[in-house]
């Protein structure tokens, strides 16, 4: 048998532990340094980086844009391991120090927007598209919104933290968060059995919310687990997440505030329509 972990009476940070992410872990928040954030041209001035939380916002402003709304933005990247999310300037609009964070300068008071449900309904609402306005469609749409925000944690810092980046595998917490992931995964199968997507007949916030975690899991671009999570059993979520990954605004979205992957899979800075194409021109 092998030696059971102990809490002690009272827990300490150990500043060694954590992996690779142990330098940017700690237990209270606040700036580490002093840093002004850049600021591009446009009303709309997003600082994120392109994990699927900064997805989100990205794919629901190129949404907006192929809408025809005016909804141009700048996206300046934040390099969350190298701890930009600690520097003055980001904790003055995210005191939480998460990416992503919005900064409207056409608003009155100019107050920033955090936390990524809040800014898809903030950019729904200022731009009157991708969510119902009021009725049952519209209850459906944010029930599945805040399904993804209460849901994702589960995904990400459960299943995708021991399964993926953990410094050593331990069977428990992995078979613990698997056994979530996939119930979370039969929940989204279910519904989208008898709906093209979560709202129902027409794409909204739920799902621009959803599918950079759920949708990049079953198309294999999340975590490398297709195979040990049994995805293609999903059917009714495998068809929804590819129809999606099929549209225009999703593949521009997808690659804003990134640096890894192909050459046509990153851009780091976004400031014009014309960045994204550049890159998107290189796709083989």
């Amino acid at each position: 048998m092998t030696e059971q972990y102990q809490p002690p009476k009272v827990w300490t940070h150990d500043a060694e532990s954590g992996g690779k992410w142990a330098s940017i872990n700690r237990p209270v928040s606040g700036a580490t340094h002093e840093k002004t954030l850049p600021v591009g041209d446009h009303t709309l001035q997003l600082y994120s980086m392109g994990t699927p939380n900064g997805q989100k916002i990205t794919i629901m402003l190129e949404e907006l844009l192929a809408l025809g709304k005016d909804a141009e933005y700048d996206a300046h990247m934040i390099k969350i391991g190298e701890g930009d999310q600690f520097s003055s300037g980001f904790v003055g609009i995210n005191p939480n120090s998460k990416i992503p964070a919005l900064v409207d300068i056409s608003s009155e008071d100019n107050a920033p927007i955090f936390e990524s449900a809040s800014i898809l309904l903030y950019l729904a609402e200022k731009f009157d598209a991708l969510l119902p306005k009021n009725g049952a469609k519209r209850t459906q749409v944010m029930n599945w919104l805040f399904w993804l925000h209460g849901s994702a944690p589960y995904l990400g810092g459960g299943f995708g933290h021991f399964y993926a980046y953990a410094p050593e595998k331990f069977e428990y917490p992995i078979n613990r968060f698997t056994m979530e992931a996939k119930r979370q995964l039969d929940v989204l199968d279910k519904q989208l059995a008898n709906n093209e997507f979560l709202g129902g007949d027409e794409l909204s916030i739920a799902d621009i919310a959803t599918w950079p975690w759920y949708g990049n899991l079953v198309l294999g671009n999340l975590y490398e687990a297709k195979e040990f999570l049994q995805v293609d059993e999903y059917k009714h979520v495998q068809r929804w997440a590819k129809a999606l990954e099929e549209r225009p605004a999703f593949q521009r979205g997808r690659i804003i505030n990134r640096t890894w992957g192909e050459d046509w899979e990153h851009l780091e800075n976004r400031h014009s329509a014309e960045d994204i194409d550049k890159v998107l021109a290189l796709k083989p």
